[in-house]
């Protein structure tokens, strides 16, 4: 068993152009004096890091690094969860993904792709000058058009669909395996990677590549009615990273899992603060530890009701309180014995 490392928090959400939330060292020093020993990091934007200049530049890793360091956290992972999304858009949702990417790009499917294909393996690069084993990113989406089946598929289409995404995926796979780093895909909602089958299609689509991963966050299962505590005992080798996120989902007679178009705040599915939604952490905490998944507690702060301050101050002592420190003792002990004499056993059974 492993103990949980954290708590952490996803600076992604709380970036601002007010003070603290408007520069690294000051998100840096907010989060370190709520008490947070980790941060992950998004690499959209230049300002809290560059991945160009830090792909050519050991230089400049150092100092990032040296920098989150004196404020008493460590880099948890890199994020590109934008970049990973841009790797297969969809031509139904060009439009709106298109206000990721430079001006240059936008417009340009075919160059946008490609631009977020470089950013990832530059990722790759950056992550193993970090000294990090894990990154987290999204898989993009192809098929999230088709995810109700009508009008009806033609036969082949899914599969089409998969292989073209690994085919997008394994030269950035291939990267990151050159440099030691696990691609960790956060199963999520209009990603084709959105629950286990998914992922299994996915998978077997890459050729079962060793550095194919997952994020966990139990939030994305709420909204989908997937079974979050048993989903680990199906794919606990394969989380690598995890985000403590809940949810809450309250369906009426007029709405259910498709939310009937509506905002967040109204629809029957709702991302929460942690502790204010119906994931059952401490099971989800047990389970991770129990098995073994050696992942840093990343709050990840998404709640239609709840400002991101104050999910943030109570994120601290939320992760807190769940963490369990593994126990390397057997709680019978004091009790028995490791004597392992075949005569010994035979007696005691009798024979």
């Amino acid at each position: 068993m492993t103990t949980i490392k954290g708590p952490a928090v996803f600076l992604a959400q709380f970036m601002d152009d007010k003070t603290p939330f408007n520069s690294l060292d000051g998100l840096c020093k907010w989060a370190s004096d709520l008490g947070y020993k980790g941060v992950q990091i998004p690499t959209l934007d230049k300002s809290i890091i560059d991945l160009d200049v830090a792909a050519n530049s050991q230089t400049y890793c150092d100092a990032f690094k040296g920098k989150i360091n004196s404020y008493g956290l460590e880099i948890t992972e890199l994020s590109t969860h934008i970049q990973g999304q841009l790797v297969a858009v969809h031509s139904a949702h060009d439009v709106m993904f298109d206000v990721f990417v430079p001006k240059a790009l936008q417009g340009k499917p075919k160059e946008r792709t490609l631009w977020a294909i470089d950013q990832m393996k530059k990722a790759a690069i950056v992550s193993r000058r970090l000294g990090l084993k894990t990154h987290a990113t999204f898989s993009g989406s192809l098929l999230w058009p088709m995810i109700h089946p009508w009008p009806q598929q033609p036969k082949g289409l899914i599969e089409t669909g998969f292989k073209e995404l690994a085919d997008r995926w394994v030269p950035i796979l291939d990267t990151f395996e050159d440099n030691g780093v696990d691609v960790c895909y956060e199963v999520h909602p209009v990603e084709d990677i959105h629950d286990g089958d998914t992922f299994e299609r996915f998978l077997a689509a890459t050729g079962n590549h060793k550095r194919v991963n997952m994020l966990y966050d139990p939030s994305h299962f709420v909204l989908q009615q997937l079974d979050y505590l048993k989903y680990i005992d199906h794919y606990h080798e394969f989380i690598k990273a995890f985000h403590v996120k809940d949810a809450e989902f309250h369906p009426t007679g007029k709405k259910g899992t498709f939310g009937g178009y509506n905002d967040w705040k109204h629809r029957a599915g709702r991302y929460r603060s942690p502790g204010d939604g119906q994931v059952d952490f401490k099971q989800v905490f047990s389970k991770l530890t129990e098995y073994g998944c050696d992942v840093w507690a990343v709050l990840e702060w998404e709640c239609v009701i709840k400002s991101p301050e104050q999910g943030a101050r109570e994120g601290v002592d939320f992760i807190k309180k769940h963490i369990i420190e593994a126990t390397n003792k057997r709680f019978d002990d004091f009790a028995g014995s490791d004597k392992m004499d075949e005569n010994y056993l035979k007696q005691i059974l009798g024979i």
